[in-house]
C-alpha cells in the first residue's frame, strides 16, 4: 500500500498519540488467530480488519444457516450454505483488502490445537462450547501465547485476556465453566447486540495487545448485562 493511502486509512489510529505510526505498523505485521466465526467472532473480526492486522486466520467447521443471521454480522442471507471460514474472508478482504486472511474450516482438536495457535501472535476465543474454551485456555498456556476471551448467555456478556503468568480460563472457572457457558445461542437465546458488544471489546483488547498501548484485562473479568445496562470488573488472583 502506498504511503499516502496507508496513512489515509489509518489515519484514526494514525492520530491517537497512544498508538501513532509505530502502534500501527504493529498492528499491520501481527497475526491473530480467530476461532469461530458466529456472533462473537463476526464484530471482532470486521474491526481487527478494519484496524488492519496484517494477517488473520478465522477457524470454524461450520456453514452458515439463516437461524445465525439474527446476531452473525459477519453474513448475509446469499451466504447461507457457505463455510463460515470461507464467508468471513470475503466480508473481511471486502473492508480492507490489504490484509491477508486466511479460512480453516476445521475444528480445533488437540492433535491440531498446538500447530494452529502455535502460528499467530494472539488468540481471540469466540466460541460457545467448553471443551474447546478449554482446549484453548490448556494450548495456549503451554505455549506461552497470549488470548482473549469472550462468552455471552442471553442479555449478558464476559471478557478478560490471559498473558503468560496471569490468570487463566481454569483459574476462573475451573473444568465446568461459567454458568451455562456450554449452551449454545440457538438453544439458550442471545439478544443479538450482546454478542456485538463482547466482540467489540475482544476486538479492542487484541488492538490494544498489538499495539502495545492501554491496560489490558489481566487478571480481571469483565461483565456486561444489557437489561440492567451495567458494566462491572472483577479483579482476580
Amino acid at each position: 500500500m502506498a504511503n499516502s493511502d496507508y496513512n489515509t486509512r489509518y489515519r484514526g489510529h494514525l492520530s491517537l498519540c497512544e498508538i501513532d505510526l509505530p502502534g500501527q505498523q504493529r498492528i499491520s505485521q501481527g497475526r491473530v488467530l480467530i476461532i469461530g466465526a458466529g456472533g462473537l467472532g463476526s464484530p471482532a473480526a470486521l474491526y481487527l480488519a478494519a484496524a488492519g492486522v496484517g494477517h488473520i486466520a478465522i477457524l470454524d467447521p461450520d456453514t452458515v444457516s439463516l437461524s445465525n443471521l439474527q446476531r452473525q454480522i459477519m453474513h448475509g442471507t446469499p451466504d447461507i450454505g457457505r463455510p463460515k471460514a470461507e464467508s468471513a474472508r470475503d466480508a473481511m478482504t471486502r473492508i480492507n483488502p490489504e490484509i491477508t486472511v486466511t479460512p480453516i474450516i476445521d475444528s480445533l482438536t488437540p492433535d491440531n490445537a498446538r500447530d494452529i495457535i502455535g502460528g499467530y501472535d494472539l488468540t481471540l476465543d469466540c466460541t460457545d462450547n467448553l471443551s474447546t474454551r478449554l482446549l484453548i485456555n490448556d494450548t495456549c498456556v503451554e505455549l506461552g501465547k497470549s488470548y482473549v476471551f469472550g462468552a455471552v448467555r442471553r442479555f449478558e456478556g464476559q471478557v478478560f485476556t490471559h498473558t503468560p503468568g496471569t490468570t487463566s480460563y481454569r483459574d476462573i472457572f475451573g473444568d465446568e465453566g461459567s454458568e451455562g457457558g456450554d449452551i449454545p445461542c440457538a438453544i439458550d437465546g442471545v439478544m443479538n447486540t450482546v454478542v456485538g458488544v463482547i466482540g467489540c471489546l475482544q476486538a479492542t483488547e487484541a488492538v490494544k495487545w498489538l499495539a502495545r498501548t492501554g491496560d489490558l484485562l489481566t487478571d480481571r473479568l469483565l461483565t456486561f448485562d444489557a437489561i440492567t445496562m451495567t458494566f462491572n470488573t472483577f479483579r482476580l488472583k
